[in-house]
């Protein structure tokens, strides 16, 4: 691992690597390599480069579950950045964020909806797998096993909840920057008829 460090390319925080991990316990066995009750089975008899194949398929549905947990991580924050953002509306109270800190929300969102729906293979299986029909099976089942198609559905549902409330914020932001314009331009027509009117009396 400490060789494969030097070839990161913006790593996870340390904590957080090593609090999201997914273990699931395997033993060699007779017959076809399968999950059975939680547990890998892998079939001792096969030949050495389908045992890799097969091990890869696990490994690869334990870091797409390990990488969904660490982004489920990374929304919770920002909901937690945002919570009281609604109560604050409710209530009439003024929002303490700028145009400019809402936009960064904005595209800290959408940055992480692109990851999980755009960027990851979260919502189909990999092309790896297409012609390899065995290997999918361990693949999907593994997935499956992991609830990974539920919790993505969760995590969009959430993501689609924070999109609708900063587009809220944002409205909001807007609007009272549209107020203050008209406020700034009725003043300045005020000032303009003043002036007209006492070059006219004087």
């Amino acid at each position: 691992m400490r060789v494969l460090e030097h070839h990161e390319i913006q790593p996870y925080e340390v904590a957080l690597v090593h609090w999201e991990n997914e273990e699931i316990n395997y033993s060699m066995g007779e017959g076809n390599s399968k999950l059975h009750h939680g547990n890998i089975i892998l079939n001792s008899d096969v030949e050495l480069d389908q045992a890799v194949l097969e091990k890869f398929a696990f490994s690869n549905a334990l870091s797409l579950s390990v990488k969904l947990a660490i982004w489920e991580v990374s929304l919770d924050h920002f909901v937690e950045s945002i919570q009281s953002i609604p109560e604050m509306l409710k209530s009439g109270k003024r929002v303490k964020l700028s145009h400019a800190e809402v936009m960064q929300k904005i595209g800290e969102l959408f940055s992480l909806r692109h990851r999980i729906n755009l960027s990851s293979d979260l919502l189909i299986t990999p092309d790896f797998y297409w012609d390899r029909e065995n290997l999918e099976q361990l693949y999907d089942k593994t997935c499956q096993f992991l609830s990974i198609n539920r919790r993505v559905k969760v995590i969009n549902e959430k993501l689609q909840h924070c999109t609708e409330l900063t587009g809220l914020m944002r409205n909001h932001l807007s609007e009272k920057h549209g107020l203050r314009l008209e406020w700034m331009i009725i003043i300045l027509i005020t000032i303009e008829v003043m002036f007209e009117l006492a070059r006219v009396i004087f």
